[in-house]
C-alpha cells in the first residue's frame, strides 16, 4: 500500500519504479548492459528525496572511468547529507562510466569517449546507450548538474570552475561553489555540460587533480564547492563561505613542447606568470641541447604536465588570462581559447 504523502510533502520521487519518500535515501542500480558472462552491468545512484519540497540537482563522478576523485567528492557528499533536514532532492551518481572504472580505463570497452557521446542514443555504440541511460534517466530530471573531473593524459589540473558565465544563475552558483578559479569557456559538443545546458540545466564542471588517484586537497575543494551550492539553493542548512572569492579568466591556451624530449616543468599550479617568463624546459637524453619554453602572455597556471617523455606539440603548461572579479562576458575582449573540456 502506497505511504500516504502530508501535507506541505513532495510526492515519493520515483527513478526505475523505486519510490523514494521524502526523508529518505535509497541507492537505485541503473541497469546498463550485460557483460558476456549474461550478468548486469548497473550504475547505482543515491537518491536523497528531502522532506520539503525543492529543486533537484545531480552529481556525477568518473564520466571518465580513470578520474576518480570524483568517486570520492560525490561519495563523501552523500555521507554528509540529511534528508530528513533536505529541501529538495540530490541524485548522487559516483560512477556515470563504471565500465571505465572497473576497467582503469578513460573510455568504455568501445574505445569510445563518453564525455563526446551525449546526449546518447538507445540504439548503436554501448557508450551511445550508456550515454542515454543518464541523460534521459538522472540528469533531464534535474535543474542544476554538478560534474566532477580530473586531469588527463598525465596533467594535473588547479582545482576550477568550467562554465558560461554568461548566464546570471550559473554565474552566481560558480562564485558559491568557492573553487580558487572560474575558467569562462563554452561547452564542447557531446559533452555532458554541452548537452545539458541546450535543454536550460546549467551545469558546473569541476576540474581538479589528475586520474587515477586521489588528491585530498582537490577532494576537499569538491566537497565543500558542492555543499556550498546546495546551501545556495536552500537544500541544505548554511555551511561556511569560501575564504575568497574566485578568480575569473578567460583565454586559456596550451604552452607546447617545442620538440621531443624530457621535459622539466618549472612553475606551480596556481602560479601567476608574466609574458615571457621561463616556465620549462624540454632537453636531450645527454644535455647537448635543451629548449626554453616561455609564456606567450601574462596569466595564470591552471593545468600542468605531469610526465617527463615529451614529444613536439604536447601540451605542457596550461594558462589562463587574469579577468577582475565578476568579470562578465560581455565586459571581455576576445581572447584566444582552446578546447579544454574533459
Amino acid at each position: 500500500m502506497a505511504r500516504a504523502v502530508r501535507r506541505g510533502e513532495p510526492e515519493p520521487f520515483e527513478l526505475e519504479g523505486t519510490a523514494v519518500d521524502p526523508g529518505t535515501m535509497t541507492t537505485v542500480d541503473l541497469p546498463i548492459a550485460r557483460l558476456p558472462t549474461g550478468d548486469w552491468v548497473h550504475m547505482p545512484v543515491v537518491v536523497s528525496h528531502g522532506k520539503k519540497r525543492g529543486p533537484v540537482v545531480w552529481l556525477s563522478g568518473a564520466v571518465h572511468g580513470d578520474e576518480l576523485n570524483g568517486i570520492e567528492i560525490v561519495r563523501r557528499v552523500v555521507q554528509l547529507l540529511d534528508p530528513t533536514l533536505q529541501s529538495g532532492t540530490v541524485l548522487a551518481v559516483p560512477m556515470v562510466n563504471v565500465f571505465g572504472v572497473t576497467a582503469g580505463s578513460r573510455y568504455l570497452p568501445d574505445r569510445r569517449d563518453l564525455n563526446r557521446s551525449f546526449p546518447g542514443t538507445r540504439r548503436g555504440s554501448l557508450t551511445g546507450r550508456l550515454a542515454h541511460a543518464f541523460f534521459e534517466r538522472v540528469a533531464k530530471r534535474a535543474e542544476l548538474g554538478l560534474d566532477f573531473h580530473t586531469g588527463s593524459g598525465g596533467r594535473t589540473n588547479l582545482p576550477q570552475i568550467r562554465c558560461d558565465i554568461s548566464d546570471p544563475k550559473t554565474r552566481r552558483l560558480a562564485v558559491a561553489f568557492g573553487a580558487p578559479l572560474v575558467l569562462d569557456t563554452p561547452a564542447t559538443p557531446g559533452t555532458l555540460r554541452a548537452e545539458a545546458v541546450k535543454r536550460g540545466i546549467p551545469v558546473l564542471l569541476f576540474e581538479g587533480g589528475e586520474a587515477g588517484r586521489f588528491h585530498e586537497e582537490v577532494i576537499e575543494a569538491g566537497v565543500s564547492g558542492a555543499r556550498r551550492v546546495l546551501a545556495r539553493l536552500r537544500m541544505i542548512p548554511a555551511v561556511p563561505a569560501a575564504e575568497a572569492p574566485p578568480v575569473f579568466t578567460e583565454g586559456n591556451r596550451w604552452i607546447r613542447a617545442g620538440r621531443s624530449g624530457f621535459c622539466r616543468v618549472e612553475v606551480r599550479l596556481g602560479e601567476r606568470i608574466t609574458r615571457k617568463q621561463r616556465v620549462g624546459v624540454v632537453c636531450d637524453a645527454v644535455g647537448q641541447s635543451e629548449r626554453v619554453l616561455h609564456a606567450p602572455d601574462d596569466g595564470v597556471v591552471i593545468g600542468v604536465l605531469r610526465t617527463a617523455v615529451v614529444h613536439r606539440g604536447d601540451p605542457v603548461v596550461h594558462m589562463a588570462k587574469i579577468r577582475g572579479k565578476g568579470a562578465r562576458k560581455k565586459d571581455r575582449p576576445a581572447g584566444q581559447t582552446e578546447d579544454v573540456s574533459t
